[in-house]
């Protein structure tokens, strides 16, 4: 049994900057604390708090103040209200934002003070959302189905729709179109840096969707898929999908310690994958204990 790790998977860039910014800073030997957990990857926070990195929640700032610690924004941005907290505090922030969604809140924040009712296609306490909400005032309709747009929408006022990141690309096209057939004044806000495939660009991160093709070539080549992500990751969610649309024998794991024998039945190939929180590290960790478990070479 071959089992072979997906060569381009793997951080996305935002994250590969995050954690670059976590561990620079690590080394300059004030104390660093994390606001939240800094990627949605149980093995990969391990790794950073063994070497110093502290996860905590916002009611534990002024903890953080007392000690002297710096904090970091991880890639998920916040909203003004965490700055504003930490001012007042006199914390020192280290503002790691994924520069895509500092884009997004910036545009989320012009067009509400230009009056539009913003629409935003993500999950409402997602970390990523819960920033956006932020700098709208929490004026804005999130929405995570078509159904659900139309019930909502007030289809008289000029709107403009954004999407989360890491939403499904197919998903948003099909509110998209469902949404101008209903409102009479849209605008489907397209970010400049992000290139999508249907008319020029859209606001979900091309490092997510643009994995998808090369996903679904990957899993047909291979008779079983291990798709390695933490349970949290959204994008993960999406991309185990679309491995899984082209070969049913997908199977979502958070840990080595979840495989099962029989998933490899029969198998000649076996392909690890994974989210763009997963760390190559671990995914060759997955594919090392395939090996020595279930006699893969």
């Amino acid at each position: 049994m071959e089992v072979i790790v997906d060569p381009q998977a793997g951080f996305c860039w935002g994250v590969v900057r995050t954690v670059q910014i976590a561990e620079q800073s690590l080394q300059e030997g004030t104390p660093v604390y994390v606001l939240g957990a800094i990627i949605h990857n149980p093995r990969e926070i391990e790794r950073l708090e063994r070497l110093g990195l502290r996860t905590i929640t916002h009611e534990q700032l002024p903890e953080a103040a007392r000690e002297g610690a710096r904090v970091l924004i991880r890639a998920h941005g916040e909203p003004p209200s965490t700055y504003r907290q930490a001012w007042q505090l006199g914390i020192e922030l280290i503002d790691a934002t994924c520069p895509i969604v500092a884009k997004l809140q910036e545009r989320v924040r012009k067009f509400y003070l230009q009056g539009y009712q913003i629409v935003i296609f993500g999950k409402p306490q997602h970390p990523e959302i819960v920033g956006v909400r932020g700098v709208c005032n929490d004026d804005c309709i999130i929405v995570q189905s078509v159904d659900e747009a139309l019930t909502r929408v007030d289809f008289r006022r000029p709107t403009v729709l954004f999407s989360q990141t890491t939403m499904d690309k197919t998903a948003f096209a099909e509110l998209v179109e469902a949404l101008r057939q209903h409102v009479e004044h849209l605008r489907v806000e397209f970010p400049e840096e992000l290139v999508g495939e249907f008319h020029a660009k859209d606001t979900i991160c091309g490092q997510v969707s643009g994995r998808e093709h090369h996903l679904r070539r990957f899993a047909a080549a291979c008779d079983v898929v291990i798709f390695v992500a933490g349970r949290a990751s959204s994008n993960g969610k999406v991309l185990c999908e679309v491995c899984r649309s082209v070969n049913p024998r997908t199977y979502f794991i958070e840990s080595a310690e979840e495989l099962c024998a029989e998933w490899f039945e029969g198998a000649s190939r076996v392909g690890v994958t994974g989210a763009t929180s997963t760390p190559q590290w671990y995914m060759h960790e997955v594919a090392r204990q395939i090996r020595q478990r279930f006699g893969g070479a």
